[in-house]
């Protein structure tokens, strides 16, 4: 599954467990971004205090098979300039702000795209593949996709509904406990 996005040239495709080492580079610099207190749950030095098994399994993990599968936009030369993920959230299980799963779903998280190549239509391309490669899942068969925002990220919230996601009206704080809320949006399985 893979598609060529013409305006950049970009291939956006699944990672593979030998690519830990760019997911790394690319995860640390979407969280020097100066977006990312808005963006991300994880700091910049929490990632960069992760050893090199930590990617190992997390590339592995989100590689061909895994629970999750991360999407990225590459460039004619080789280097990223985007990714997202998607996980695969089973009901009944815990999602990471300790609450119970209430159906099959997708989660996106992660998101990001390089600033030079934001506004050019890669984050469509990367969020096409990623909700194609969702609803193309037998088992479990996702009921919906769901990501969560930061009440202060405006520019994100305002992509999501362009996507077709549209606010649920669950709000989570924000675990650092600043105050802070994330607010959920989904796009349910088409027709």
């Amino acid at each position: 599954m893979s598609n060529v996005h013409h305006d950049t040239n970009h291939v956006i495709r699944a990672i593979r467990p030998d690519e830990w080492e760019k997911v790394r580079g690319l995860r640390i610099t979407s969280l020097k971004d100066p977006a990312a207190p808005v963006a991300f749950l994880e700091t910049v030095e929490q990632a960069e205090a992760r050893d090199d098994t930590f990617w190992q399994d997390r590339a592995a993990g989100s590689s061909h098979g895994g629970a999750a599968r991360q999407f990225v936009a590459e460039a004619p030369d080789g280097s990223w300039s985007g990714s997202v993920v998607m996980l695969v959230e089973q009901a009944g299980a815990a999602d990471f702000f300790e609450g119970e799963i209430a159906m099959d779903q997708g989660h996106l998280v992660g998101v990001y795209v390089r600033p030079e190549y934001r506004g050019t239509g890669l984050t469509e391309a990367l969020f096409d593949t990623a909700l194609d490669w969702a609803w193309s899942l037998e088992s479990p068969a996702l009921e919906r996709v769901r990501l969560f925002v930061h009440e202060d990220n405006g520019r994100a919230q305002a992509f999501y509904r362009r996507a077709g996601f549209t606010f649920t009206g669950t709000v989570v704080p924000m675990p650092e406990g600043d105050g802070a809320m994330e607010l959920e949006l989904a796009i349910p399985r088409p027709e």
